[in-house]
């Protein structure tokens, strides 16, 4: 009690003494602590209520965010403005679902688990951390649009951004530069954002090597520090469970000793403000609003001594006015460049962006375009800075960092199944792919998959253009998947349809939304009998196969393994080519429709596949199609109905229990399903069939996990459970 008597009567002399003579120069210093930081504005809220003029502003991690967009001029209220929309979900996530293209959609449907490997001939390669931090590089430069000169002195508060060199350990301070980019180093956490290469520095979070930078605002002439600290409290004994939860509590012991050290340097004429932010956790950036009334809080605590810097209404207006800066003029780009390409054609990179060359410059669009790019896969980093060269021309430069673990790159699947009936299945998947082989970015593909069906599978994707619009596939494959045969719920028998083909396709790319393409197939196919009282090649006589198609896919869908808004269509059709050496002449015409919308936390899914002939030639023997099991007519066995034609149409409706953040969160839904099934068995032929089901599902770090009970029209029952997509 007498230390805090002493230190606001020592501060209230000073105050006096330099009221004086001219008003002390006043540094403002913010903590780093991710969605912590939102106490941040409400503290400058008070400040701005109560008069108290800055005149250096220097952050960490999420203190250089707002302290940032502050020392541009941007107003309290759109800085708010800006951050308010910012949810977990949103920035751990790079790149939504939607910036994908085709190829990286279609991977989807596969449970890969943990990251892509790369391999080289340096051996195995991993990404340097978790996200690349595109999307908060896009909000970042949204703040900073303000800035008008590469020195950080010359905005209408100087700024400091800290960082740390991660080679070295050593406190990296950042006084000029694109203040997105140094904004984005002093908030990379480690193993968590892609670290930022910055003058040769590969910088990482600046809270590692000072969290509350009190001394550089004292270097730069702070006589008063405004110290701000939202640090985050250390984990507690039973929340340190798992290696991620290890290696942050490290990070928060060494964030935490620094800080004491930086406490230790503040005075007695300093003011030290630390809000109660109980349980907001670091990225919990849905609760951003409850730290902003945190920090106005514990600012109004300390208004005595704020007080005795406030300046007069008059001064302070003069103050307000000199700080706000000036709304930027749209800039016209004079040129585009583009830089940090190797293996990739840079022309594939200036054909992603729709910037022009005497057009103004549309940043919500290209931001876009830089996600979409992310998008193929092929960087570790995308980005663009505007600069202005000595002529006066503005020139465009889109920096990209292509990935440096490859140039091969490997994923790992795993999908297991049952029915509690005795049907448990599991799928293991090995993917390869090796991009860029050439100038157009020619891929090379693998998936060799074992378990409940047996495939390997290699394809070659030509792209024909540099803007990759058009491209050229080929493709073979040797398949075994599995036929179980049913008499009601009784199996009698178990098959599996080997084959084996060869494709060529022609198409072109929709934008990321969808393709159309051509292709023309030849193979093999025959039933092979696992047990069954009749042969499999009676049942199924083996047959030479030969097709020619069009295909047309359209896919906006945001989750495949949750969808909440979009729709996706596959429609093909297909004609057997006796001429090309098939077996028996026919057309087949398969279409598969589902679209989702949602209001909060409830979501609903309709879906509706058709696979029939088309004209008056019935489709052969070895055209057999499978109905029955969760979703899909559920109370009904897993492919306990066979045939060469069905229909099925169903309604998913889910809740959100919790989430989304990390992953997807978790979910309780039901189902409504009805289909039709020419049954070459002939015990439901033609009849309607109905199916209902109630289900838990979570997103977990190995993939979607179900749990479902079934119940048939007929009265039947069945449990599942997924991993992997039903």
């Amino acid at each position: 009690m007498r230390r805090g008597l002493l230190g606001l009567l020592a501060f209230a002399v000073a105050a006096t003494a330099w009221a004086s003579d001219a008003r002390p120069r006043v540094g403002l210093v913010l903590s780093g602590g991710g969605a912590r930081g939102g106490a941040h504005l409400g503290v400058l809220k008070v400040l701005e209520e109560l008069r108290v003029p800055i005149d250096v502003i220097v952050g960490t991690s999420a203190g250089a965010i707002v302290g940032a967009a502050y020392a541009s001029g941007m107003p309290l209220e759109e800085i708010e403005s800006e951050m308010r929309p910012l949810r977990t979900a949103l920035l751990v996530h790079d790149v939504s679902r939607r910036d994908l293209n085709m190829r990286r959609k279609d991977a989807e449907a596969a449970n890969f688990i943990g990251p892509e490997l790369g391999i080289s001939a340096d051996g195995i390669g991993l990404p340097k951390a978790a996200l690349s931090g595109v999307s908060l590089e896009a909000v970042l430069r949204r703040l900073t649009a303000r800035q008008r000169s590469d020195s950080f002195d010359r905005l209408p508060i100087a700024f400091r951004a800290v960082a740390t060199d991660l080679a070295t350990a050593e406190m990296v301070v950042l006084d000029r530069g694109s203040l997105a980019r140094a904004i984005r180093a002093s908030m990379a956490l480690p193993a968590i954002v892609n670290p930022v290469e910055l003058d040769g520095r590969l910088l990482v979070d600046g809270g590692v090597s000072r969290n509350l930078p009190v001394d550089v605002a004292r270097s730069l002439g702070a006589q008063i520090v405004i110290a701000v600290n939202i640090g985050t409290p250390m984990r507690t004994r039973d929340e340190i469970g798992s290696l991620l939860s290890v290696t942050d509590q490290m990070t928060r012991i060494v964030t935490a000793s620094n800080v004491q050290r930086s406490l230790q340097e503040l005075r007695d004429t300093d003011v030290l403000i630390t809000p109660e932010l109980g349980d907001v956790g670091t990225l919990d950036f849905d609760r951003l609003l409850d730290a902003v009334r945190s920090g106005a809080r514990a600012a109004r605590t300390l208004a005595p001594r704020l007080q005795a810097l406030a300046l007069t209404p008059e001064a302070h207006g003069a103050w307000l006015a000199r700080r706000a800066g000036a709304l930027a003029e749209v800039p016209v780009v004079d040129a585009v460049e583009v830089r940090g390409t190797s293996r990739v054609n840079p022309q594939t990179v200036r054909a992603a962006l729709a910037a022009e060359p005497g057009q103004p410059l549309d940043a919500a669009r290209l931001d876009a375009d830089l996600k979409r790019l992310y998008g193929s896969g092929d960087y570790e980093r995308v980005g663009y800075r505007l600069v202005e060269q000595a002529d006066g021309r503005r020139v465009l430069l889109a920096e990209v960092s292509e990935r440096s673990w490859g140039p091969h790159y490997l994923r790992f699947g795993l999908g297991l199944s049952s029915d509690f009936a005795g049907n448990a299945n599991y799928n293991l998947l090995v993917s390869h792919r090796r991009p860029w082989l050439n100038a157009l970015g020619a891929e090379w593909r693998n998936d060799l998959q074992t378990g409940q069906t047996d495939r390997l599978r290699t394809g070659w994707y030509q792209p024909l253009d540099a803007a990759q619009r058009f491209f050229a596939a080929a493709h073979a494959q040797t398949l075994r998947e599995p036929f179980d045969v049913f008499v009601d719920t009784t199996r009698i028998g178990r098959y599996r349809r080997a084959g084996e083909g060869l494709g060529l396709d022609l198409g072109v790319n929709l934008g990321q939304s969808g393709d159309l393409s051509f292709g023309v197939t030849r193979g093999r196919v025959r039933l092979r009998t696992d047990t069954g009282v009749i042969s499999g090649g009676l049942l199924v006589p083996p047959a030479d196969t030969a097709t020619v198609g069009v295909r047309l896919r359209i896919d906006t869908l945001d989750s495949l393994r949750f969808p909440r808004e979009g729709i996706s269509f596959d429609g093909q059709y297909w004609r057997s080519m006796p001429g090309l050496g098939a077996d028996q002449g026919y057309d087949k015409l398969s279409v598969a429709l589902l679209a989702a919308a949602a209001s909060g936390p409830h979501s609903v899914r309709a879906a509706a596949h058709d696979f029939r002939a088309v004209g008056d030639r019935a489709l052969p023997d070895h055209e057999l199609v499978s109905l029955g099991g969760f979703l899909r007519l559920s109370g009904y066995r897993t492919g306990q109905f066979l045939g060469k034609e069905s229909r099925l149409l169903s309604f998913v409706y889910t809740y959100r229990i919790s989430g989304p953040g990390l992953l997807d969160g978790s979910f309780a839904g039901v189902s409504a399903e009805w289909g039709r099934i020419a049954d070459v068995i002939g015990t439901h032929a033609g009849e309607l069939l109905r199916g209902n089901a109630i289900f838990l599902a979570v997103d977990t770090p190995i993939g979607p996990v179900y749990l479902g009970h079934g119940r048939a029209g007929s009265g039947e029952r069945a449990t599942y459970f997924y991993l992997g997509l039903p």
